[in-house]
């Protein structure tokens, strides 16, 4: 009984008081405690795609994130009255966690949205990872502050790890520790 328990869990995040509150004291909860994360399905792909055009000059084309359903990865949209604002990838094993993917609507930035995707992802892995790594472009400081704020400590420089409009550009390795 507890194995299918956590497998409905694992596909949507539901808390009932939250709900219960935001019908009773609809302003005792903030936009942000309201939305909703949920696993990835294949009709989410357009939304998402839509979202990864918009935010990345080389985005990641649909058959990426095929791939990443087919091979377990973790992957989440995070969504407000049925609408997607944003959705985020990670993979674990052997004690690590890395996301590979967070993206939040160009419209939407600023709010929390890219936050709660995060403290999200860190609590999945604490049960699994001691470790969790992600990369980020120098030229998006919006995330690079997000991460600091987060615990994220700069590891290192990954020398031409993106493709850019003049060639390659670095990432910036961050790891947070989780134990």
């Amino acid at each position: 009984m507890r194995g299918w328990m956590d497998k409905i869990k694992n596909v949507l995040v539901y808390d009932a008081d939250k709900e219960f509150y935001a019908r009773v004291f609809p302003e005792s909860l903030s936009r942000i405690d309201l939305l909703r994360l949920r696993i990835m399905t294949r009709a989410d792909l357009p939304a998402v795609m839509e979202i990864e055009r918009k935010n990345y000059p080389f985005p990641w084309d649909e058959d990426i994130f095929i791939d990443c359903f087919k091979v377990g990865y973790g992957c989440w949209v995070c969504e407000e009255n049925g609408l997607i604002l944003g959705y985020c990838i990670m993979t674990m094993g052997v004690g690590e966690a890395h996301i590979l993917n967070v993206s939040v609507a160009p419209e939407e930035q600023g709010q929390g949205i890219g936050r709660k995707m995060m403290e999200s992802m860190i609590e999945k892995a604490k049960n699994e990872a001691e470790t969790m790594f992600l990369e980020v472009r120098p030229s998006n400081p919006g995330a690079i502050a997000l991460y600091k704020k987060l615990g994220f400590n700069e590891i290192g420089t990954r020398k031409g790890y993106y493709p850019a409009e003049s060639g390659r550009e670095d990432a910036i390795m961050f790891a947070l520790e989780l134990l």
